[in-house]
């Protein structure tokens, strides 16, 4: 039995936490018969369980990518915006490349912010 992987297309897709957490606690329940595999599930599931993509469902990121999209951010911007719920403007500013230029007044800065509150409350 082989277990090599194969890279059939790079980049096809991209996987939020919040994805790769409900994946990994669904399979779970599924018995391993490979103990690498099961061990890096499980420590990945562990990581992920401190994040703040345990609190998250397929509705609230669905409506928080919508509430967004006025914003022009790349997908990368909006998963790491998902994937770390920043709560700060430097935060933001480690995420969003030239955030100073794209989002000109504190005000859009505080709304932004307000938004990702909303839809992902503090856990």
């Amino acid at each position: 039995f082989d277990l090599t992987m194969e890279i059939v297309s790079e980049n096809c897709a991209y996987l939020s936490n919040m994805e790769v957490f409900q994946l990994l606690d669904k399979e779970k329940l599924v018995e391993h018969k490979h103990s690498n595999t099961a061990t890096v599930a499980y420590q990945t599931l562990k990581y992920l369980e401190k994040t703040p993509c345990k609190a998250q469902n397929n509705d609230q990121v669905t409506n928080f990518l919508n509430a967004i999209q006025h914003y022009n951010f790349t997908k990368a911007e909006k998963l790491q915006l998902v994937n770390l719920r920043p709560t700060s403007i430097i935060e933001m500013q480690l995420i969003i490349e030239e955030l100073d230029e794209r989002l000109k007044t504190e005000e859009e800065l505080e709304n932004l912010i307000h938004i990702i509150n909303r839809f992902f409350p503090e856990s």
